[in-house]
């Protein structure tokens, strides 16, 4: 998830060709974020329990799978990362610190503006109603911990149900910086065109057979480098400029781990990566030849997609409260603050990200890197979103709402 709009920053002329090539990029962010927003409002109560008796099969079916759209930043995070990192596939000697250190002010600022946000929702919404999703006031231990990205690191609870996510695509990035770093170093000025492609191709193996079936890694980059693996290499075959047997081999390197990882234990969140890393690969660099007013309304929506994520959550919150606070707890009321509570976030998000994240955006540009400077993403999300890693469950949520997909 790319925290900053950095297309706020660019010419007309290339923000709108830049809109043009990443469109599906957009759809597929605001589409997972919509479905970040839903799960959320369906997981916690209390309106979506009201909600319940009145639609079961959707609010069930946003509880159980509307998580594994975090699959879809996770991939588009790795397929965005390829391009700004290394667009060839080649090791880079650039300083890793430096490159880390632009992603931290990408991510953190916007971030640590909507835990104070989320710090002020919990504080609203507990003075209205008494439900196990509103978190006690912070300690400055849990602020320090989430300013510095190591909240689930430190084992400290999480201000918003989508931190873990954020310092997941720290991690992700960093790894990633690392690598390429390494691997200039391991060369020595060789050119080993195929050693980043191999070296992505045996850590996102690595992710898928080992690192991903065992819980106890989902607060490390590596239980997710399957996912984003996939989509670094999903930018590296759909270079145009590579031979057919260039392209097969990468495809090759995409397709083979994934499915050897779906055979020996298959798990719905990685074959959704691997959809969405083949969606990608074939139409990922597609640009449109026209533009209409449905075309701008999906770009919008991605664009914005970062701060709906962080903003989602605290205003779920206060429209939970205040839906049990004045209105009658009957399914069609409490399923009109459902809808309520998505529109709020829709526009919370929007609000965000142009007083908000641009901004801060603006006021960090300074420190980036020119080649940083390329669509938002989520990441990311980033989009944060679900179950890939569980977010913290309140205790009256249903048993099936963790999910063993995880």
């Amino acid at each position: 998830m790319s925290a900053v709009n950095a297309e706020a920053e660019l010419p007309a002329s290339l923000k709108a060709a830049q809109q043009s090539q990443f469109f599906l990029i957009n759809c597929l962010k605001a589409g997972a974020a919509q479905l970040i927003v839903l799960h959320h409002l369906a997981f916690y109560g209390p309106m979506s329990d009201q909600a319940l008796q009145l639609m079961p099969a959707l609010i069930e079916w946003l509880d159980r799978h509307g998580r594994l759209a975090v699959q879809v930043f996770l991939v588009i995070g790795g397929f965005l990362a390829a391009k700004s990192l290394s667009p060839h596939g080649q090791a880079t000697p650039a300083n890793p610190l430096g490159t880390i250190l632009r992603r931290y002010l990408k991510l953190a600022p916007p971030f640590l503006a909507a835990m104070l946000l989320a710090i002020g929702a919990s504080a609203w919404a507990g003075a209205w109603m008494a439900h196990d999703s509103i978190s006690a006031p912070p300690t400055w231990t849990q602020l320090a911990a989430h300013a510095l990205l190591l909240h689930d690191v430190l084992d400290v609870e999480a201000l918003s149900a989508g931190a873990w996510y954020v310092a997941i695509d720290f991690q992700l990035y960093a790894l990633m910086s690392l690598l390429l770093w390494l691997g200039a170093r391991f060369a020595a000025g060789r050119q080993w065109t195929w050693l980043m492609p191999v070296t992505v191709a045996l850590g996102g193996s690595a992710s898928l057979l080992y690192f991903n079936r065992d819980a106890g890694w989902n607060i490390w980059a590596p239980y997710f480098f399957g996912s984003y693996g996939l989509g670094i290499l999903a930018w590296w075959a759909s270079d145009r400029r590579r031979d057919t047997g260039g392209v097969a081999l990468l495809a090759a390197m995409m397709l083979l781990p994934a499915l050897a990882a779906l055979a020996v234990d298959f798990r719905s969140r990685i074959a959704l990566a691997l959809a969405v890393a083949c969606l990608l690969f074939f139409f990922g660099r597609a640009r449109l030849a026209t533009a209409g007013r449905t075309v701008s309304v999906f770009n919008y929506l991605g664009s914005i997609s970062y701060s709906v994520f962080l903003v989602h959550f605290p205003v779920c919150l206060v429209m939970n409260a205040t839906f049990t606070r004045f209105f009658p707890a009957e399914p069609y009321w409490q399923a009109l603050g459902i809808l309520a509570g998505w529109t709020a976030s829709l526009g919370a998000g929007a609000a965000f990200h142009r007083w908000v994240e641009i901004p801060l955006g603006r006021l960090f540009s300074g420190v980036r890197a020119p080649a940083e400077k390329q669509p938002s993403m989520i990441a990311a999300p980033g989009l944060d979103c679900v179950n890939d890693r569980p977010w913290p469950r309140p205790a009256s949520a249903p048993a099936s709402a963790s999910g063993p997909d995880r």
